[in-house]
């Protein structure tokens, strides 16, 4: 269904690998960034060098009038949105529940939670058939942490990945009559950045040896999933949570 695709926090990691994967297959791609614009304008520039469409837009997810803007850019620039990833997403310093303060779950929860359904309700406007729309597929990135706790880690970050979780089956029973279809991936221990942000770069090959494959994953088989989701060959599949964990 190649149309137009918003990929939110897309310029590095599980996002950057998303938007080149469905730029080859013929999507073109609004590339949301909060604050590296860099990166979000290596993934652009990569995917018109190769003859794609994309367009990178900046835009803070927690704040609904920078929502509503960046789908109206994407959808002016680009055309009618076909996909959202909801993929934007923050992690902090590892800590205890007893050493996390307000400030730090204000943040977790206005990015994670907030930021996913203020995109999600935007992109029910833009695609629900109820709303004048042609249908589409959201896909929201948790996590594995939804699952185990992720304690003495972020306890914080999991439940904001739970969250998700349920936002997931909550809204894809809610719009299924809309010609939406709301997935998830759950991604397991993946090599990418983000593990710098929790203090330890070097977490997902020190876990290697535990996991039942013994490797991480890699962006590019979460990337690999999603645009499975988002395919004809899922077209029964809406409300599901699909695990890329290695057996974790």
């Amino acid at each position: 269904m190649p149309g137009t695709m918003i990929i939110t926090g897309g310029g590095r990691g599980i996002g950057a690998a998303t938007a080149r994967l469905a730029a080859a297959r013929g999507y073109a791609i609004a590339v949301n960034y909060a604050h590296d614009e860099r990166a979000a304008d290596a993934v652009t520039a990569e995917i018109r060098a190769s003859g794609g469409a994309a367009i990178a837009i900046q835009a803070d997810v927690s704040r609904e009038a920078d929502v509503e803007r960046l789908f109206r850019q994407a959808a002016r620039e680009l055309g009618p949105l076909s996909v959202l990833v909801n993929n934007a997403g923050i992690v902090d310093r590892q800590a205890r529940v007893d050493e996390i303060h307000e400030a730090r779950l204000q943040r977790m929860l206005a990015v994670n939670v907030v930021g996913s359904f203020l995109c999600a309700a935007a992109a029910v406007r833009s695609m629900s058939t109820r709303h004048g729309g042609r249908g589409g597929n959201i896909v929201n990135v948790s996590s594995a942490a939804a699952k185990y706790g992720s304690p003495g880690e972020y306890v914080d970050y999991a439940a904001s990945k739970a969250a998700i979780d349920t936002l997931t089956i909550g809204l894809a029973r809610e719009v299924a009559a809309e010609s939406i279809r709301v997935n998830a991936v759950r991604p397991g221990i993946i090599d990418t950045e983000i593990h710098a942000q929790s203090g330890d770069p070097g977490r997902a090959q020190r876990l290697a040896p535990a996991l039942p494959m013994g490797r991480p994953g890699t962006a590019q088989e979460v990337a690999n999933a999603i645009l499975w989701l988002v395919s004809d060959e899922a077209a029964y599949c809406t409300g599901t949570i699909l695990d890329v964990a290695g057996g974790r």
